[in-house]
């Protein structure tokens, strides 16, 4: 049974979310919140295993709730759903941890789909949210999209001289640090890119235009 608590600041909203899964078997609407501090109270009362949450809301809104939500009671999976397609807003939520982002305008089978994918520990994001993220992501010249991986001007480094196929000790030599801090430097490539080898390390750094 997926235990879900809906916070948004309309109530006839929450009503409305309510009355679209009463019937659903699987899942239960264990508590309701007005805003983010109601949220966190009620967490700390009603253990739930998703909360459907709202970006706009009094108090505290969603990426702060989001924030502390992750901090308190890090087992909860983090549903946004939201009138805002705004990249902004999106990026925000995806840094401050969560698990799917699905727009107010979506269907019943959509909504379902969130749920069931987030609680099973799968990101969801509705496709117009993904357009954004696509369309954002593109624009951005290649150092932004470095920097959207997370990546020190360090690992920039050893990444460019990696696609140019130098090796460790080259690669020490030329950036005057020691072999083990390469070695390091690579595995930490390898885990914020999530590449499986070298040559996935080659392919981002030519997407994303640090290499020619």
């Amino acid at each position: 049974m997926i235990k879900l608590i809906i916070a948004d600041d309309h109530q006839m909203f929450i009503d409305g979310i309510k009355s679209l899964l009463m019937n659903e078997k699987g899942i239960k609407v264990v508590g309701q919140a007005l805003n983010g501090k109601e949220v966190i109270t009620l967490l700390d009362k009603e253990p739930a295993d998703i909360v459907l949450l709202d970006v706009n809301m009094p108090e505290m809104d969603g990426i702060e709730a989001t924030k502390l939500i992750r901090q308190r009671f890090p087992t909860v999976k983090i549903l946004m759903l939201t009138m805002y397609n705004n990249h902004e807003f999106v990026f925000g939520l995806m840094n401050a941890g969560a698990s799917g982002y699905i727009l107010k305008n979506t269907g019943r089978t959509e909504l379902l789909d969130a749920i069931k994918s987030v609680n099973e520990g799968k990101t969801f994001y509705s496709k117009e949210v993904t357009e954004t993220i696509l369309q954002n992501f593109s624009k951005k010249p290649a150092e932004q999209r470095a920097e959207a991986a997370h990546l020190t001007e360090r690992e920039k480094d050893v990444l460019k001289l990696i696609a140019q196929e130098y090796n460790t000790q080259e690669i020490a030599a030329e950036l005057f640090i020691s072999t083990n801090t390469v070695e390091t430097h690579r595995k930490n490539l390898l885990s914020k890119l999530q590449a499986k080898n070298i040559a996935g390390l080659v392919k981002f750094a030519i997407q994303t235009g640090l290499v020619s």
